[in-house]
């Protein structure tokens, strides 16, 4: 770990990915085109930021700058920005790893849920846990995570069901930005799913939602974003909107699960609460895609999720860039269903399930993944000024991280705010008097 405050260089890097920079609607980067790749060169990290990306290696005798640094060769590895995963549930209790026998013998997630399982059982475990343990199980997922690469993490509550559970799984995920190296990006999704306790009058959970819930998540300052689950036997489109607009007017932003199972028209109702991203997205239709155009609302794409329901259809990936000129996220939505910490394997199914190419992958999973969070002007890409997130990965280009895949991390050192956080594999530092 760097516990310097010096400037970190980083020397001669196989390839830098830069991103070219734009003034406006700067998360629009789906292209090739919009890559720099600088080969053998060198960033200077000063003040947790990024001070210079130069075109050639830096050693003791010609920087160029005149203070005390650290220099850190990276010869043969590749940098990256650090990765952003825009979509997560990294604060629960209780684990489903019996459900995936369910699912092989063919059993569906609204089934599973029907009998018990998915949300509701994980529901029953987090509100037994106090926020001691959620903030134990969220900093070790966080943690495992870093190693992984992912800088920043937007996490969701939605296992408590109930306004004291919400708010404490709410409440340990504002304590996880405080001791975690990570970002951590708070989301309540209350309307995860009707808790047991309400099924026969779901009126009265939104009623609660609405009049209780969030008042005091607004009033406590707990999440940044507010989330509906909007589909067919969870919320419909107009309890989801009402849900939504009451937490737009208490300075929530909204964000939607939407068209996950079955097309409900969650993506339309996405553009029409002018909602910062709308996630999943496997069975939108092109009136859906084209709402979110026009509105400039972000698909985040969840490879892993398909992965692990085993379905055959996968989000259109190809076609909203292609034909929309989307900017398409990813992120891992990991949870007790989908236990996913790497955005490295997600670039890996996105190029492979979703036909996204390498460059396009690794754009979603940073830039644009930061965007759909709101934080795309200060991360998610290597640009002079921003903040020094970064992950150095042990090849010589970013091709690799799909190429490889199946392989030990490709993870070299993990860098937030400048300083490094993580190093899975000792690197050759110099520092000068």
């Amino acid at each position: 770990m760097q516990l310097s405050n010096k400037p970190l260089i980083l020397s001669n890097a196989s390839e830098i990915v830069a991103i070219k920079s734009k003034d406006s609607k700067s998360h629009l980067r789906m292209s090739d085109q919009e890559l720099i790749l600088i080969n053998n060169g060198s960033l200077i990290l000063k003040n947790g930021k990024i001070a210079d990306i130069l075109d050639y290696p830096v050693t003791q005798a010609n920087s160029p700058i005149s203070e005390p640094f650290i220099l850190m060769d990276v010869t043969k590895k590749t940098v990256i920005p650090g990765l952003v995963d825009s979509h997560t549930h990294i604060s629960f209790a209780g684990d489903r790893e019996d459900e995936l026998e369910m699912k092989l013998k063919g059993l569906s997630y609204l089934e599973i849920l029907k009998r018990g399982g998915g949300i509701l059982r994980t529901v029953k475990a987090t509100r037994k846990a106090n926020v001691e343990k959620l903030i134990e199980i969220g900093k070790e997922n966080a943690n495992i995570m870093l190693r992984h690469g992912t800088t920043t993490i937007e996490a969701k509550s939605g296992y408590g069901l109930d306004t004291k559970s919400e708010v404490k799984q709410l409440e340990a995920i504002k304590e996880l930005g405080d001791v975690c190296i990570n970002s951590i990006i708070p989301t309540y999704l209350g309307a995860h799913a009707i808790p047991p306790e309400f099924s026969n009058n779901r009126k009265d959970y939104i009623d609660l939602i609405i009049d209780e819930a969030i008042p005091e998540i607004s009033k406590k300052r707990l999440a940044r974003f507010i989330d509906v689950f909007c589909e067919e036997g969870v919320y419909s489109v107009d309890e989801a909107r009402e849900i939504l607009l009451a937490g737009k007017k208490s300075g929530l932003r909204p964000k939607i699960h939407a068209d996950e199972i079955v097309r409900t028209g969650g993506a339309q109702l996405a553009a029409e609460v002018e909602a910062i991203s709308a996630d999943h997205l496997l069975m939108t239709d092109d009136d859906g895609f084209q709402a979110l155009a026009d509105v400039g609302v972000i698909p985040v794409l969840l490879p892993g999720t398909t992965f692990s329901l085993m379905k055959n259809k996968h989000p259109k990936a190809r076609w909203m860039i292609d034909k929309f000129d989307l900017p398409v996220a990813l992120a891992t939505d990991l949870n007790p269903n989908c236990f996913c910490y790497s955005m490295l394997h997600i670039i890996t199914l996105a190029c492979f399930t979703m036909k996204m190419t390498p460059a396009e992958a690794l754009i979603a999973a940073t830039s644009n993944s930061a965007a759909a969070i709101g934080l795309n002007q200060n991360i998610g890409s290597i640009e002079k000024g921003k903040q020094a997130d970064l992950v150095v990965l042990d090849a010589p280009n970013f091709k690799y991280i799909p190429y490889r895949f199946g392989s030990a991390s490709l993870v070299d050192t993990v860098i937030k705010k400048g300083k490094v956080v993580a190093a899975n594999r000792p690197a050759l530092v110099q520092t000068n008097k």
